[in-house]
């Protein structure tokens, strides 16, 4: 197996087959950071596809010494942002409508009584909501840290921001959750600390 700094090295000199190769090291990953972004199952697989799409075209500008899954979760965090902006605008001139309502999360199959998997799936529906409401400011460093558990030092370098702003936007993140979900306190605790 070729180690990821040849593959990438081989990428960022156009190898399309290195560049597929980190795409499905890295897309599973890169969906779950996009979906809980947005919110919306199909709006994250077009964002994907976006990511991808404009990475090959840029592949020339990555730089194979950096790792390729940060440059790509910061192309992806981009294309979050731009979808977000766009979004905010159709909201206004729609008169406040939201486009893109959030799904529930699939609730994993095992051996938990109905009641107690319809509840979870109601939480778990509750905090996707909250989260999708965050502003982008707020929801991305709390997906990096807290959902994907990056550090706060990469997670600056990636938003392009001091550790502190990172750890601020975090607390200030969980405070907005935690004042959206109210009485529902137990749904806060699948977001990791």
């Amino acid at each position: 197996m070729e180690s990821p700094n040849a593959l990438s090295a081989r990428a960022a000199g156009g190898d399309r087959a290195a560049f597929s190769e980190l795409m499905r090291q890295t897309k599973t990953g890169l969906f779950r950071f996009v979906r809980r972004y947005v919110g919306d199952e199909q709006d994250a697989w077009d964002l994907l596809q976006d990511t991808y799409a404009a990475a090959w075209v840029n592949i020339r500008r990555y730089d194979p010494t950096r790792p390729f899954e940060a440059w790509i979760r910061t192309i992806a965090l981009n294309k979050c942002r731009d979808w977000s902006r766009r979004r905010f605008v159709r909201r206004l001139i729609r008169g406040g409508v939201d486009l893109a309502s959030p799904e529930a999360m699939a609730v994993p199959d095992g051996a938990e009584a109905v009641d107690d998997l319809m509840e979870t799936s109601a939480r778990l529906s509750r905090l996707n909501e909250a989260m999708s409401r965050l502003p982008p400011h707020l929801k991305a460093p709390l997906l990096l840290t807290a959902i994907e558990g990056r550090s706060q030092a990469e997670t600056a370098g990636m938003l392009g921001v001091s550790i502190k702003t990172v750890e601020t936007r975090v607390a200030r993140a969980r405070r907005k959750l935690s004042a959206a979900l109210g009485d529902d306190s137990t749904a806060l605790q699948a977001v990791p600390k």
